[in-house]
């Protein structure tokens, strides 16, 4: 089982500050925690992503993954922006482990996903075989999908199932139109079952629900684009432990066939960032 989408920081609030002061993500996540949790989790391998949107933080990440065994791919943040970004680039894709880009969409404006500088910094990822992770709230399916066309030759990986408004209970429609949408799109090469607890608006989280938004994706995307994540630590805001949302993604999967589970929960993520 190898896990797609987690943080690593050495906390302080000046540099985390979207961190609640008292919430269990204020304290250093680092390499001894991974490595404790991935083994109670019986998880064998990691992609780490970026939480910070600076260049000394994607270095660090890469330093820490060269360090461990267990990461075996970096998804950090580059100034997209900037005019000579090639540069930049060029040096982190030099990086066996470097395998992928993130800017924070969510945080954005709807004018940034269409920004031609931005869009210039985007079309340069794919010669260096970098991917994208698109990380969007579902009210932003659309501008996002505008994004997903104007870039056809990048391959981009939806995080957190592009952060569903979950109640209990139910599918959101708004959200099933534009998965929907994005799914006949061949350059979404993934989605990542991850930071779906965060996403449950009521005060407790109702587990045939997150399953049920799991088949959902399952049949929009098929079993070959589904990728487990843990979102770890961020989890933690919702649930007690790293190993219980491990624990509930291999219940989801546990109905598959066996190819099927060992796509979702190992090979596609294999295949997808070139592990």
């Amino acid at each position: 089982m190898i896990d797609s989408h987690h943080h690593l920081w050495k906390y302080n609030n000046a540099e985390y500050d979207w961190i609640p002061d008292d919430s269990p993500l204020a304290k250093d996540h680092l390499l001894e925690q991974l490595e404790n949790e991935t083994y109670s989790a019986k998880v064998s391998g990691t992609v780490v992503v970026q939480a910070r949107q600076t260049l000394a933080e994607s270095k660090w990440l890469l330093n820490l993954a060269n360090q461990s065994d267990m990461i075996a791919g970096v998804i950090g943040w580059a100034p997209l922006m900037e005019y000579d970004v090639s540069h930049t680039l060029s040096h982190l894709a030099a990086c066996p482990k470097f395998r992928g880009v993130r800017h924070v969409l969510q945080n954005e404006p709807d004018t940034f996903f269409l920004s031609d500088d931005f869009h210039r910094g985007l079309s340069l990822l794919p010669d260096l075989d970098l991917r994208y992770d698109l990380l969007v709230f579902q009210r932003q399916l659309s501008v996002a999908l505008k994004l997903v066309d104007r870039q056809a030759d990048l391959g981009i990986i939806i995080d957190h199932l592009a952060k569903p408004e979950i109640h209990n209970g139910k599918i959101n429609p708004a959200w099933k139109a534009g998965m929907t949408e994005l799914a006949k799109r061949d350059n979404i090469l993934g989605v990542k079952i991850s930071g779906l607890v965060n996403e449950v608006v009521d005060a407790e989280i109702d587990e045939p629900t997150l399953r049920a938004y799991f088949d959902e994706t399952l049949e929009i995307f098929g079993s070959d684009r589904l990728m487990f994540g843990s979102d770890w630590p961020v989890c933690l805001l919702r649930i007690d432990s790293y190993q219980k949302w491990a624990d509930m993604v291999r219940g989801f999967v546990s109905r598959l066939s066996s190819d099927e589970s060992n796509a979702i929960l190992n090979d596609n993520v294999v295949r997808i960032y070139g592990l």
